[in-house]
C-alpha cells in the first residue's frame, strides 16, 4: 500500500467511528488494525500517523496514546480523503 492510502485508511476508520476531539481511539487499535493490512509494518503506520498528526488533520489526547481527528480541519480531512480515494 502507497502512504497516501494509509493515511487515508487511518482517517477513514476515524471518520466511520465519528472520533472527532473528545472521542477519541487507541493508537494501538489503529497501528494493529493497519499492520495486518500492510504486512505487520507497525512502524511504518506508527510514522505517517505521526505526519498526520504534524500536519494538523489528527488529534493526541492522554499523553499520546489515543488519536482523533481534529474538528477545525475537518473540511480539510473529507477533501483528502475523497482525492486520494478517487486516486487508487
Amino acid at each position: 500500500m502507497a502512504d497516501e492510502q494509509i493515511k487515508v485508511d487511518v482517517m477513514n476508520k476515524l471518520f466511520r467511528k465519528n472520533c472527532w476531539e473528545a472521542k477519541y481511539l487507541s493508537l494501538d487499535t489503529l497501528v494493529n488494525w493497519l499492520a495486518k493490512r500492510v504486512k505487520r509494518n507497525g512502524k511504518r503506520v506508527r510514522g505517517l500517523i505521526r505526519a498526520l498528526v504534524n500536519e494538523g488533520y489528527l488529534l493526541r489526547h492522554k499523553g499520546g496514546k489515543t488519536l482523533s481527528l481534529n474538528p477545525v480541519m475537518s473540511k480539510d480531512i473529507t477533501e483528502y480523503m475523497e482525492f486520494f480515494s478517487i486516486l487508487s
